[in-house]
This record gives C-alpha cells, structure tokens and sequence, in this order.
C-alpha cells in the first residue's frame, strides 16, 4: 500500500496539467493496478449522481496523456465523446455506479455520491489494489485500500478518464429522459439548475426524477405538469459495466439497462 508521503511526491512533480508521472509513478513503484475514480451530477436538481470506476494498463498512460486528457467539465461535448471511446477502449475495465434521485434525498448528496463511487468500484472484474478516489471523502466501508485526492481529475488520469466517462453516460441518460420531460429542458442543461429549468419547476413542479431535497425542487408549480410528490421508487442499486442492451450514441455503446426508466 503507497504511503501518503509517497503520494504526495508524486503530487507536487506535476506543474501543468496531468502527466503520467502520478499513476505511472505509483504503478512502477508499487507494480500494482490502479482504479480511478470520480462522480459527477452532485450540483444538478434532476437524475442521479453517477459515478465510474477506470483500471487503466500502464502501457495506455502515454497515449492518453498525448490525447490531452483533463477533467471532464473542462472538455465540450464533442471531445469528451471522442476521449470516452478512446478510454473505454484501452482500459483493463470500466463500470458505472449510481445513486438515485431517491436515494439523494433519503442520504444526502455526499452519502449518494460515495455511494455511487462504491457501487462502481464493487462491479469491476478486474479488481484494482489501490482506488485513487477524486475528492476529501474516502469511500466508506470500501475493502480496497483507497487514496482521496482533492481535484484529483486534475492530477491523475485514471481519475480525469473515470470523470469522462462518468460525464459522457450521464449525459446521454439525461437526454434520453428528456424526451419524456421536455418540459425542464433537459437536453439542454443535463439537469442542472438553469434559467429555463428553474422556470419548468415553476410552471409545472418537479418530477419524480428530481431531487425533492433541493430547494429549486421543492415548489409545487402553477401548471397543469406531473407534480412529483407521490411514492418514488429508489430503482435499481446502481451497477452497470459493459454488456446487455445498449443505448447508443455516438463513437460507442453506453449501457443503461439497469438504470429504472420510467
């Protein structure tokens, strides 16, 4: 297991964006396999908070540092698509993890996202020996010794590719509900709390898929739109890895079977 002071070494070498020193650093070292980790979705008002869990070979470090990765929320769309298939093809393993809007209210916003974090680490086949895990918090009660690195996505790359792909699946998850809910503008804003969405919450109220613990959330609407403040259901348990039936958008499948449509 790395120590902390070896870690933070390996932290301060790093000046200008991600390099390869951090997770290649702590592969030679330790000649282990590293997963990294991240979620995204914790600011929005609609949908889950997913995660994803990336096992990155030592041999793909390179190619991806010349592919210039980063964290997610500092690509376009476009890009993270194309950096995603390119992920997902050279990783060892990848899995999605998520907690429901219903579970976000139940536990709050942190509790969900580790436990979307959790959810994805416990799916992978190819079981890592260090999770390097983008945040404060340690994923609780996680059996594989783990690392929390603050703006982790901006110094390690398995943790940048595990907030790519995260992004890219939630993302598509959003827009295809948003055909069921147009109402919130969803295609547009993936969920979070724009001008045009915070004006569908007051028109209409909120959905059973938005998180009823924001504030935003929490008005009733003057309009004639699906109230949401009957029984939800928390869905399934948030574990979603490569096979089964696909949606499809471009550049590579993205599985969301098991994701509870309504």
């Amino acid at each position: 297991m790395p120590k902390s002071s070896s870690i933070r070494n390996l932290k301060s070498k790093i000046q200008n964006g991600i390099t390869q020193d951090f997770d290649s650093g702590l592969s030679a070292q330790y000649s282990i396999l590293i997963a990294g980790v991240d979620e995204v979705g914790r600011g929005a008002l609609f949908g889950p908070v997913v995660a994803a869990a990336v096992v990155l070979p030592p041999s793909a470090l390179e190619k991806l540092v010349a592919a210039q990765i980063r964290d997610s929320k500092k690509l376009s769309s476009d890009r993270r698509l194309k950096l995603a298939a390119q992920i997902c093809q050279v990783a060892l393993d990848w899995r999605i993890g998520f907690a429901t809007s219903a579970e976000i209210d139940r536990i709050n916003i942190l509790q969900a996202s580790l436990l979307a974090m959790k959810r994805a680490v416990l799916k992978l086949k190819i079981q890592p020996e260090l999770c390097l895990v983008d945040g404060k918090q340690p994923i609780k009660d996680l059996s594989i010794p783990q690392q929390a690195i603050v703006k982790g996505d901006e110094q390690s790359l398995a943790i940048a590719s595990a907030s790519i792909v995260a992004k890219v699946w939630r993302d598509a998850l959003i827009t295809r509900l948003a055909v069921k809910y147009p109402q919130y503008d969803l295609a547009t804003n993936k969920g979070y709390g724009t001008q045009r969405h915070l004006e569908g919450l007051q028109q209409y109220g909120p959905c059973h898929l938005h998180r009823l613990s924001f504030r935003p959330c929490q008005m009733k609407g003057v309009g004639s739109g699906e109230s949401g403040v009957g029984s939800r259901e928390s869905g399934d348990k948030g574990s979603v890895g490569r096979g089964g039936s696909n949606y499809r958008v471009p550049h590579y499948s993205l599985p969301i079977t098991h994701y509870q449509l309504p």
